[in-house]
């Protein structure tokens, strides 16, 4: 069925949100959302190319039979834009904080549940996108059915937070490309894919990128601040409160969620009723733009289904 797209209406907070989805009607809804410097249709939504294995992990989802849903956070991709991010990088506080993402995340839920009469969504999370889905996962145990965290952010100690955190960043493609590619191996084979198809998408997601010298997104900064503060001891969630079976799923060379990392929410989250670790072969923190994809979503979908195989 073709793809389809909505618009959460601008409110005095927070600018308008965009929302796609493949739907399945009919079928449990899982929401995707999405990290900290590239929306969804650079993520859950990239179609990588002619063939059956290249189609996209929305695409994945409708063939494992889930209404399958995906939004922009404000700042990002076909979302709105705050008006600070028109000013000064150090002229506002970072944009986009764990609890004002988590409202917008609660504001997609209310979408899907008045367009599918659903009463209950999953949610899986990438990156720092776990924790405004985990903010939402509390405050509304009513409706979020499971919590999926594809490589999390978790609290570390040592860390420091800078006194002033900019407003927003410019991000280039060339920084992107240096970060996908860091952790894999010294001497082992490429597993990052269509990154030419990629990095033009990226900057066409963002109308004042061309405009750029470099060429660059432009993304709010307050992901990348809570991130900060992760390193340095505090996240913004609390696992011990979360009610929903939990599952992290990560690859085996992902330097930002390590063995400790996944240990320290699972042990904290003492309310779930399941807890599982899925460590990946071959994968980094990016293994959903990798080639060991497949095997992420196989170990997501298991989890959406309660397997735990």
């Amino acid at each position: 069925m073709t793809q389809q797209t909505f618009r959460i209406d601008a409110t005095v907070d927070c600018p308008s949100l965009f929302v796609r989805r493949q739907p399945r009607l009919g079928a449990p809804a899982v929401l995707y959302v999405h990290g900290a410097t590239f929306p969804s249709a650079l993520s859950v939504g990239f179609d990588f190319g002619n063939g059956p294995r290249s189609k996209s992990w929305l695409d994945d989802w409708n063939a494992r039979g889930f209404d399958a849903w995906a939004f922009d956070f404000a700042g990002f991709g076909g979302s709105g834009r705050h008006a600070a991010m028109a000013g000064p990088a150090d002229g506002h506080p970072p944009l986009c904080r764990a609890p004002e993402a988590a409202r917008q995340v609660l504001s997609v839920l209310d979408l899907i549940r008045r367009e599918t009469g659903r009463s209950r969504i999953s949610l899986v999370a990438h990156s720092w996108g776990g924790a405004p889905a985990a903010l939402s996962a509390i405050s509304a145990p009513d409706i979020v059915d499971r919590l999926v965290l594809f490589a999390p952010i978790a609290p570390r100690t040592g860390g420091t937070v800078p006194t002033a955190l900019p407003a927003w960043a410019d991000v280039t493609t060339e920084a992107q490309y240096k970060r996908f590619v860091e952790d894999v191996p010294q001497g082992h084979a490429p597993v990052l894919e269509g990154f030419d198809r990629w990095a033009p998408a990226y900057l066409a997601s963002d109308p004042g990128a061309a405009r750029r010298s470099p060429p660059a997104v432009r993304v709010p900064y307050g992901p990348a601040a809570d991130n900060i503060e992760a390193r340095a001891g505090r996240i913004a969630w609390d696992p011990a409160r979360i009610s929903q079976p939990l599952t992290i799923v990560r690859g085996a060379w992902d330097s930002l969620c390590l063995d400790k990392d996944a240990a320290a929410i699972l042990d904290a989250a003492i309310a779930a009723p399941s807890r599982h670790d899925r460590k990946l072969d071959a994968g980094t923190h990016l293994m959903h733009l990798e080639t060991g994809r497949h095997a992420l979503y196989e170990a997501v979908g298991q989890a959406l289904k309660g397997e735990t195989s």
